[in-house]
């Protein structure tokens, strides 16, 4: 992988890379239904996110985590509060932002370079267009499979198809929902790996959320963690803990303070006995 980035920073890029936007997340809540039915997910969230930076988002499952990524992607609003990418606030679907999932959500029928094109900025021409697929083919290591249809290869590589399409818009924010949830513990962490060689070759800002607290040490430069209040007043998850993870990427696994971190994580995520 290392080769392939190199050789690929040594020469412009087909298409100019935006720059890395900030983020802010301004007293952001959501509900859903109304009147007693109301059904409240996150309450007063804000923080901000650097450009350049990656941030991870931990928290139980159904404490709002997809909903704050979607909020940002504009694929939702909030019921009050606002998102911000750079000094204008998120208002319908952004082009500003790219989002990948944890299913590829490749057309089958496609190829996996026609499915990467599909993410392509609208109004680049045909040449730039050609040179930055193949170029991110060569960033995912996927150039020899690229004739190939989404059934026709694992699903690591679907998945790695999937990042170079969200990569191909350019964005200045780079919205990740779980997105190696599905894949197996060895695929998972070269993907891990692959993300990080991404971030290196194309700065972007990254918003990731994972249920896997070794993958947010990992990854992030800071990770937020989401809980629902056990106050009966205060409806909705907010943000119960921000933290620093020190050290430069890529990090020791075997590390003894990430290790101090992930317990701390973990008995903050109400998880014993590990």
């Amino acid at each position: 992988m290392s080769t392939v980035i190199s050789s690929r920073q040594q020469r412009s890029p087909a298409l100019p890379h935006k720059q890395a936007l900030p983020v802010t997340f301004s007293r952001l809540s959501r509900a859903f239904g109304s009147g007693t039915a109301a059904h409240t997910v996150l309450t007063d969230i804000t923080f901000e996110v650097i450009p350049g930076e990656v941030l991870a988002i931990l928290g139980a499952s159904g404490c709002g985590k997809s909903t704050l990524l979607r909020a940002a992607a504009g694929l939702d609003a909030p019921s009050s509060g606002a998102v911000l990418i750079g000094e204008t606030p998120v208002n319908g679907i952004d082009d500003r932002c790219a989002v990948a999932f944890q299913e590829p959500r490749l057309l089958p029928w496609l190829s996996l370079r026609a499915n990467i094109a599909i993410g392509l900025p609208k109004g680049t021409s045909t040449p730039d267009g050609k040179a930055k697929v193949e170029e991110l083919l060569g960033l995912v290591e996927l150039a020899d499979f690229a004739e190939h249809r989404p059934r026709e290869v694992s699903g690591g590589m679907a998945q790695r198809a999937a990042l170079a399409r969200a990569l191909a818009r350019n964005p200045g924010v780079l919205l990740l929902d779980e997105p190696f949830g599905a894949l197996d513990a060895l695929t998972r962490l070269r993907m891990q790996d692959l993300l990080l060689d991404i971030h290196r070759a194309q700065p972007t800002t990254v918003l990731l959320v994972t249920h896997d607290v070794d993958e947010a040490l990992q990854l992030a430069d800071r990770i937020i963690v989401l809980d629902k209040s056990t106050d009966p007043a205060q409806a909705g998850a907010s943000i119960s803990r921000t933290l620093t993870v020190p050290g430069d990427r890529p990090r020791d696994r075997n590390s003894v303070e990430l290790a101090r971190m992930r317990s701390s994580l973990l008995n903050t995520l109400g998880v014993k006995g590990h």
